[in-house]
């Protein structure tokens, strides 16, 4: 009887301290924001931009990629020049998208001209 007394003694708060933990195997990668949804975003983004062709209407990059994580317009030598940046790839843990992790979209007279960053370069 003192034994089973006991053993209820030492096992109960053990049973009791463990009822509210979980464990956590195998996602070093988790920032607090679902890394899996940003993974398929950068693939998606990245297969779109490979295939995509110069003289591509603003309009049908938009409707393929949706709306970009930064946009800017400017003016320069009387042509308006857009850039959109997508992100394709992941270089922060920090869960938020900076234009280092985009690949940047060059548009002029609303017509894709060129990606990258060797082509936001050279405008």
């Amino acid at each position: 009887m003192k034994k089973s007394l006991l053993v209820i003694a030492v096992v109960t708060p053990l049973v009791m301290g463990l009822s509210a933990c979980s464990i956590n195997i195998g996602d070093d990668d988790f920032d607090g924001y679902s890394s899996t949804s940003h993974k398929g975003e950068e693939y998606n983004n990245r297969q779109q931009i490979a295939n995509l062709r110069i003289d591509t209407t603003y309009a049908e990059v938009i409707n393929r990629l949706g709306i970009a994580e930064f946009n800017e317009t400017y003016e320069k030598n009387d042509e308006t020049i857009q850039v959109l940046y997508y992100r394709t790839q992941r270089k922060h843990k920090d869960g938020l998208t900076t234009k280092d992790e985009c690949t940047p979209l060059i548009f002029k007279g609303g017509l894709l001209k060129s990606w990258g960053e060797m082509a936001l370069a050279q405008i």
